[in-house]
């Protein structure tokens, strides 16, 4: 237990470090290459910070714990919107750009929806059970090539930015993001590991572990880069960074396992676990379409959301 609690504390470490070489090495290549940092948010710092997700996934499936993979997509992308965001706004204020609002929003609301729909079988046919099949899988691989063919347009378009004289040199801005996202994936495999083992010593469901603990833990990498790019001034990345995570957790964590290794069950899991997820979604574009921003407010409304489902999850 006390070495679990140890490794804890070294992955919380890690993970808070490596997050800071992430957001100042990603920041350096948007600078040096004239890219959008909204783009670098959505994919290399979004993708990078959803990797403990897709390697718990796969682990869990081939292991054949199906609600580990459903636990840990549904939980980190509340816990993406509801504490991140939430706890960033509370730094300041996250202005969110025009084009966020109108295009990368909204297709993180579409996924999200067809995600929840395809888990609901049982609100169409009383007789069937929620289930995630293969088809499902690939039906969600197909939403985020959406999403995918987005991003392609996005860097055929110039970005009219001028180069900032005090970026990082692009080699030291590569070598950031490398050790930073190496920082990352070891520190949440650190916290993740010990913090499951901790709760097994427990005597916790693992319904509540997954969506509790290794929501969390797989998602620290978001929560960490998000608020250290907002205490930096980086929103774009704080936003995308989360956005791209929601979409990539839907689309590959889930999509790409389900599609390869198989179906999964999902009996153990209420609709108000997607409800949460869905109101999630539909309240930062909400709040976001209002006056382009997130301010402290709603930050707030956000945390306390959190408090509330979450006080429901530990409680039932």
């Amino acid at each position: 237990m006390l070495i679990n609690i140890i490794l804890l504390g070294i992955g919380f470490v890690v993970l808070i470090k490596g997050a800071d070489f992430f957001v100042d090495g990603a920041s350096g290549i948007a600078a040096n290459f004239k890219v959008s940092k909204m783009l670098i948010g959505l994919t290399i710092v979004a993708f990078g910070t959803s990797a403990p997700e897709f390697a718990v996934s796969v682990k869990s499936l081939i292991s054949g714990s199906g609600d580990m993979v459903l636990g840990n997509v549904i939980g980190s992308n509340i816990l993406n919107i509801l504490l991140i965001i939430g706890c960033s706004a509370m730094f300041h204020s996250l202005t969110v750009k025009n084009n966020t609002i109108k295009k990368e929003l909204p297709i993180t609301l579409m996924i999200t929806m067809a995600f929840a729909v395809l888990l609901s079988d049982s609100i169409w046919d009383k007789s069937l059970n929620n289930i995630l099949s293969r088809g499902d899988g690939l039906t969600l691989i197909l939403f985020f090539g959406v999403f995918l063919y987005y991003l392609i347009k996005m860097t055929r378009n110039k970005v009219e930015e001028e180069k900032d004289e005090d970026a990082i040199s692009i080699k030291r801005a590569i070598i950031y993001t490398v050790i930073g996202l190496a920082g990352i994936v070891l520190g949440s495999n650190f916290v993740v590991d010990s913090a499951a083992k901790i709760a097994s010593i427990l005597g916790v469901s693992e319904r509540m572990i997954s969506l509790t603990i290794i929501a969390l833990g797989t998602s620290l990498p978001e929560l960490v880069t998000s608020v250290a790019a907002t205490r930096k001034g980086e929103f774009d990345i704080a936003i995308g960074n989360v956005v791209g995570s929601n979409i990539f957790n839907i689309g590959m964590v889930i999509g790409i396992p389900v599609a390869i290794f198989g179906s999964i069950n999902a009996i153990s899991f209420s609709y108000l676990d997607l409800l949460v997820m869905i109101t999630s979604a539909i309240l930062l574009f909400m709040f976001s379409f209002n006056d382009t921003k997130i301010s402290r407010k709603e930050g707030f409304i956000f945390l306390l959301l959190f408090v509330a489902y979450y006080s429901y999850v530990i409680v039932a």
